[in-house]
């Protein structure tokens, strides 16, 4: 920042937005409940006890967050830890591997490190439960759910089709799949565009098997700019146009249109009551990455923790010193955002519509 006018500036609008966040929740949640679907980007310690690389359950990850290192891959909160609170949650909702009882009627958390569509993708990391195996794991906590309605299945569904439903895949199969060519043999198996319709004919039946099981508020994540994290800016020596790796970004984006267009199909008629949600992360992330100081932050091209060039060549490490400024930093590691970033993504999705389609998450919740 050029002055400290602008410096103290910022320190208000951190403290605004986490005051925003924390504080200024309704007294009861707008949905009684909440299901999430993904992988690293929204974990929340399902990874704790799987034979894995891909964990987080180590200092530094927690630093900043109250009980401390819970398996986020991150800072702080996740995404879908801070979207929680905005719909309003007193607690976060708990991860899948801890869920029992009739805690599960406020909802869990599915996702895992290293999971994407494909169950072949993130076998280079170990073990984890691939987006078949979440919707499958799904479909046991509504068995489990149905002796809390007495058997009921109508009431069951009409409690579950008031509830929101969030899935964000498909990272891992570009970043430990498709562009890892030294353990997966896709990119030569299939073209960009190939590959995007092969993972969106999986997620479609993905997606329509969790309509199946109740699922009816869905928000579909679609992919950030890959080509831009630290991890991809650590292999990429960048060109006169871009520092990013725009061979990944494009290759995601026949991604994102191809879900777009799902999202359109969807509720057009093709999942009868149910309402899809498209979030554009590709653009919010984008946004943080192309204006950074309107948001505070003033390094965007390295973690805040990990080793190598741009801090994305290796992970943060356990016991490793993170940055000590990480209200500056738009990356916590190689692959991960800040909590910071996470709470401007989560506030922007919840309430406008320039990053969601066709509503915004708040009018979702309202439905």
């Amino acid at each position: 920042m050029r002055s400290g006018s602008s410096m103290l500036w910022v320190g208000f609008v951190f403290v605004g937005l986490i005051a925003m966040v924390c504080n200024s929740q309704p007294q009861q949640p707008q949905v009684p409940c909440f299901f999430i679907f993904g992988d690293s980007l929204v974990d929340n310690g399902n990874n704790n006890r799987i034979l894995t690389l891909a964990r987080a359950n180590y200092r530094p990850y927690g630093i900043d967050f109250p009980q401390g290192a819970t398996g986020r891959f991150t800072n702080g909160r996740t995404y879908v830890d801070a979207l929680a609170q905005l719909l309003g949650f007193p607690n976060y909702i708990q991860p899948y591997a801890r869920a029992a009882g009739p805690s599960m009627l406020r909802g869990a958390n599915y996702a895992s490190g290293a999971a994407g569509i494909l169950d072949e993708t993130g076998n280079n990391l170990g073990g984890h439960a691939s987006m078949n195996q979440q919707v499958t794991n799904f479909g046991g906590t509504v068995e489990q759910m149905r002796r809390y309605f007495r058997g009921d299945t109508n009431a069951l569904n009409s409690y579950l089709s008031k509830c929101i439903f969030y899935s964000g895949m498909g990272s891992n199969d570009y970043l430990n799949n498709y562009f890892m060519p030294t353990f997966y043999t896709t990119s030569s198996d299939y073209t960009t565009k190939a590959f995007a319709a092969r993972l969106l004919q999986d997620y479609t039946r993905q997606l329509m098997q969790l309509y199946s099981f109740g699922g009816r508020k869905v928000i579909v994540s679609g992919l950030g700019p890959i080509g831009c994290i630290p991890y991809q800016l650590a292999r990429f020596t960048g060109n006169n146009n871009s520092r990013c790796n725009e061979k990944i970004n494009q290759a995601i984006n026949l991604f994102n249109s191809g879900l777009r267009k799902l999202v359109d199909r969807f509720n057009g008629g093709q999942l009868p009551g149910s309402k899809f949600v498209f979030l554009d992360s590709y653009q919010s992330s984008n946004d943080l990455y192309m204006n950074p100081t309107a948001y505070g932050f003033e390094v965007i091209d390295k973690g805040c923790c990990g080793v190598g060039r741009n801090n994305g060549q290796i992970t943060c490490l356990p016991l490793q010193q993170p940055c000590q400024d990480r209200q500056k930093y738009l990356f916590w590691d190689a692959f991960h955002p800040t909590e910071l970033a996470n709470i401007y993504l989560a506030k922007s999705t919840y309430t406008s519509q320039n990053y969601t389609y066709p509503i915004n998450i708040q009018q979702l919740a309202t439905l």
